[in-house]
């Protein structure tokens, strides 16, 4: 009969009970993976020494079908296995990825897939150079890469091999369990990442947003309050999205955005004005009040947080009944930079607390955006000192 495998999580099994069952698991403590099997009716331990969760999994089915002992080929095991892309992408995914915030990891599993995808599992990291750089770039501009299918431009591009960049800087520092650096250094550091000359970064202005808000109950509460809480925080949608009514203090008039909702990983707490407050107090009546439960629930589970894609949906929906002409890249994110366009006559260490930015000059380079009105009443002050 054959071994049966069971694969979890935290844990990989093989072989079958009472017979050669054989489990592999990390400990908590250090991360090194033990291996776990019974012999005369004791349960053994004994640590692999090593957190390669391939080779863990590899080594709990040689050890259940007879192929290695409690020893586990110690021999052969004490050279080390070459670094592949495939294995540097898996313990990056395993020990750095789970530290980021969830659209973070998302995109960091998507973009793993593209790059194995595109470079292959078995290619060894340190024989990349600028011919596979250039190829890639190539490639991802006409659509041959991404589960998409379709072009993308520059912009998508410099986030893409940002994310490559950060896995070799990574391994380029980090070593294994005996001491040796997984990668003796970056081999694509200093090549250059494409750049978008002009980004489109729309700002949703006054009137777009009133004639928004004057149709936004039409498309539901949830839209309603989003709308509100958007405009008068600064903050994300997806941090929006995932607010709770622990994060709510509405007699204090303060919110909690939790570092793990939040781009940056900044946890921190904003007043908010009396337009929000009432807002909140729309989906307070509306929704479910235990602590738990979420300020923006699904329309079908109020256990759920709204879904980014129904999010996206209702805005789209919104802009419709609204009667604004389509404009590429309006969403959202529109509503943040207008918040920090609003607020430019504020210190940016205020403005930077208010919206959950950490570095001011993104705020500067991406955020703010002077209209005429505001270039006419800069000028209007100059004339004002003069003598």
């Amino acid at each position: 009969m054959m071994a049966r495998t069971k694969r979890g999580r935290r844990a990989y099994s093989a072989g079958e009970w009472g017979r050669n069952r054989v489990r592999v698991f990390p400990d908590p403590k250090t991360g090194l993976f033990q291996i776990e099997w019974r012999e005369s009716g004791r349960r053994l331990t004994r640590s692999l020494k090593h957190r390669d969760w391939a080779r863990a999994k590899r080594q709990a089915d040689e050890f259940a079908a007879g192929f290695a002992g409690p020893e586990l080929n110690g021999k052969n095991e004490a050279e080390p296995e070459p670094l592949t892309l495939g294995r540097l992408f898996n313990i990056y995914g395993e020990e750095v990825t789970p530290t980021k915030g969830e659209s973070t990891r998302r995109g960091d599993r998507v973009a793993t897939a593209m790059f194995l995808g595109f470079f292959g599992r078995n290619r060894r990291p340190e024989t990349l150079s600028q011919r596979d750089w250039d190829r890639f770039i190539q490639a991802r501009r006409a659509g041959r890469v991404g589960a998409s299918g379709k072009p993308v431009g520059d912009r998508t591009i410099e986030w893409d091999l940002t994310f490559l960049l950060a896995v070799l800087n990574w391994a380029e520092r980090s070593r294994d369990e005996e001491g040796r650096l997984l990668l003796d250094r970056n081999p694509l550091r200093g090549l250059k990442k494409p750049k978008e000359k002009n980004p489109t970064r729309v700002v949703l202005s006054e009137d777009e947003y009133r004639a928004l808000l004057r149709v936004s109950r039409k498309v539901g509460w949830q839209f309603h309050v989003a709308l509100v809480l958007a405009h008068e925080t600064g903050h994300r949608i997806g941090a929006i999205r995932k607010l709770r009514w622990s994060d709510i203090d509405l007699e204090g008039g303060v919110i909690r955005w939790r570092a793990k909702h939040e781009k940056t990983g900044y946890e921190h707490r904003t007043p908010v004005t009396a337009e929000a407050i009432a807002a909140l107090e729309v989906a307070r009546r509306m929704g479910n009040r235990d602590a738990d439960a979420p300020v923006l629930p699904t329309p079908r589970d109020a256990s759920r947080c709204l879904y980014h894609t129904s999010a996206h949906r209702m805005w789209g929906r919104a802009e419709r009944l609204a009667g604004l002409k389509p404009k590429p890249r309006r969403g959202w994110h529109s509503l943040r930079r207008k918040f920090a366009s609003d607020l430019m006559d504020q210190p940016l260490k205020v403005l930077c607390e208010l919206g959950g930015w950490k570095n001011a000059r993104t705020v500067l380079q991406c955020y703010q955006h002077a209209d005429e009105g505001q270039l006419r009443k800069a000028l209007a002050s100059r004339r004002t000192v003069r003598p």
